[in-house]
């Protein structure tokens, strides 16, 4: 299995670049770690008193994410998808089967944690360069848009988010061949180079 993990802080472009990238080139799937969040009562109090706990790992689900990942990994397949809702704090899972799958793209903060458990694998590391006005432009938009929060919320976990995010992030040449991505890079062709995907 061949494997794409991109990396940024919240507001980057991962999710759009994931998108184009899955447009680009066939048989690939999306994993977001946004939608392995952990819920119920005890996350839900965490949230309350743990300063920007949705921006930690101790706020993702690494078990259920494992097992999806795992299986796809193995199987060349998966037979559901999760999707995390912001405003209730929950996670429902669909079932949608795909089959043949070449190549898994994850994406989202917590991508880094998992760098040391993918080295077994053909993997391209991409970490997006970033702005933070132009971040948190795009963060407050679709927080007010998307997930029912005010202006003055959507800016102040921004800056919670962002602040996490470079505080505890680590080197990621250590793992693996990494790319630094920006507008000017020809995305597409590293990963063909890299990865051998056919479009």
């Amino acid at each position: 299995m061949k494997i794409i993990l991109i990396s940024g802080p919240t507001g980057s472009g991962k999710t759009n670049l994931t998108k184009e990238i899955l447009k680009k080139f066939k048989n690939g799937i999306e994993l977001s770690t946004d939608n392995y969040y952990r819920t119920g009562l005890i996350s839900n109090l965490l949230s309350k008193i743990i300063y920007g706990y949705y921006d930690r790992k101790i706020s993702f689900n690494y078990r259920l994410f494992k097992k999806d990942f795992d299986y796809i990994c193995k199987k060349n397949k998966s037979e559901h998808i999760y999707s995390y809702d912001f405003i209730n704090k929950t996670i429902k899972k669909s079932y949608k089967k795909k089959i043949n799958i070449d190549y898994i793209i994850v994406e989202g903060i917590f991508t880094k944690e998992l760098l040391r458990n993918c080295k077994k694998h053909n993997c391209f590391f991409i970490e997006l360069e970033t702005n933070k006005e132009s971040c948190m432009n795009r963060v407050i938009k679709r927080d007010l848009n998307e997930r029912g929060k005010s202006k003055d919320l959507a800016k102040n976990d921004f800056l919670k988010s962002w602040s996490v995010y470079y505080d505890n992030n680590y080197p990621s040449k250590n793992y693996l061949q990494t790319l630094v991505y920006s507008n000017k890079t020809d995305i597409y062709m590293e990963i063909r180079n890299k990865l051998n995907l056919k479009t």
